[in-house]
């Protein structure tokens, strides 16, 4: 009598050994808890988001992050094809453009997300949240690292523009359609074409909080009115000094409280 080796199960028979594997190193690589990250952040930051179900069927950023994840697990294993042909799948179903081989980290929620677009280097960290419209770019064809690293906890806002190997630092944010060109230091906010620095910012307890950026032009504005105002009140009165009037150049006769006018006799003699 032969002992035959026993039968495998049911499931390894209907579903084979190697995708079996493969899907268990992807969940282990991706992680159980950054897919649960990227999918808790939405109620956090998205005020309009109430059922689970909502958000796992009609939010569009959730979904290129998905896509994003496995296409980037294929990358990172040298397929070739196949992580591009998903990514462009991704683009075409959400209208968000993101590079097998860039690097973004857990938790991050893109907002609407129509037209965001994410370069082959670019790095993003934890917990940052992108709106629509926002470009993380090169600025030429150099290879090598040319698109921007986001620190963790960024806000960027719609339509901004970061362009180039720079690097935006922990909590900063990035005022709505500026393009950014330079360093932002951790916690500090950017705006403008090109932005500038305005100041501090405080994304840790009011990440959403956008009227609180600074309106750095019409401060421009007004500082040069205030200049302006001043000078003509300057040459006022240095036209005063230097050129005084005809009726102030007349000399003044004080009359003597000593003396008494004459009388007609006195004057006639």
């Amino acid at each position: 009598m032969s002992c035959s080796p026993p039968s495998p199960p049911l499931s390894r028979r209907l579903w084979p050994a190697g995708p079996a594997r493969w899907l268990g190193q992807l969940a282990q690589a991706s992680g159980i808890a950054t897919l649960r990250a990227d999918f808790q952040i939405i109620f956090e930051r998205d005020p309009a988001a109430r059922h689970w179900l909502e958000v796992l069927c009609c939010y569009p950023g959730l979904h290129a992050i998905a896509v994003y994840r496995l296409a980037h697990w294929l990358h990172q294993r040298g397929v070739p094809f196949w992580p591009r042909l998903i990514a462009h799948l991704g683009r075409c179903l959400t209208g968000i453009d993101i590079h097998p081989a860039a690097q973004i980290g857990k938790g991050v929620f893109i907002d609407h997300g129509v037209g965001v677009v994410i370069g082959e280097t670019a790095i993003v960290g934890d917990y940052t949240l992108i709106y629509q419209g926002v470009t993380l770019g090169g600025t030429g064809k150099e290879t090598g690292k040319r698109h921007p690293t986001v620190g963790s906890r960024v806000v960027i806002g719609a339509g901004a523009k970061v362009l180039g190997n720079i690097h935006i630092g922990d909590y900063a944010r990035i005022g709505a359609g500026s393009v950014v060109l330079r360093d932002v230091p951790a916690h500090c906010t950017a705006v403008g074409v090109p932005s500038r620095i305005v100041g501090q910012c405080n994304t840790t307890v009011t990440p959403l909080e956008h009227a609180q950026l600074p309106d750095t032009e019409a401060k421009t504005i007004q500082h040069l009115l205030n200049r302006i105002e001043a000078l003509e009140a300057q040459v006022q009165r240095l036209t005063h000094c230097t050129h005084p009037s005809p009726a102030s150049a007349l000399p003044t006769i004080v009359p003597d409280s000593h003396s008494r006018s004459a009388s007609p006799e006195e004057a006639l003699v």
